[in-house]
């Protein structure tokens, strides 16, 4: 999956994050930048992801594993 960076500057109170840890198990996190850094758990966020008004998305991709995928997503 490629990413393409916008070109333009957006405006986003958190971050959603569900990445794989060493263990090959999901987390999840909700991200206030600059504030703080709490694991939710994943009901919460398949809500958000489900709900929220989402201003972008950025696939994250591990080196070396085409597996597992993980997600960053900007509300």
């Amino acid at each position: 999956m490629k990413y393409v960076p916008s070109p333009i500057e957006h405006r986003y109170r958190y971050i959603y994050t569900a990445t794989v840890n060493q263990s090959g198990r999901m987390q999840y996190h909700k991200i206030q930048p600059g504030v703080s850094k709490v694991r939710i758990p994943r009901v919460e966020f398949i809500k958000v992801y489900n709900t929220a008004h989402i201003l972008s998305m950025k696939p994250l991709q591990l080196s070396g594993n085409n597996q597992a995928f993980q997600i960053e997503i900007y509300v």
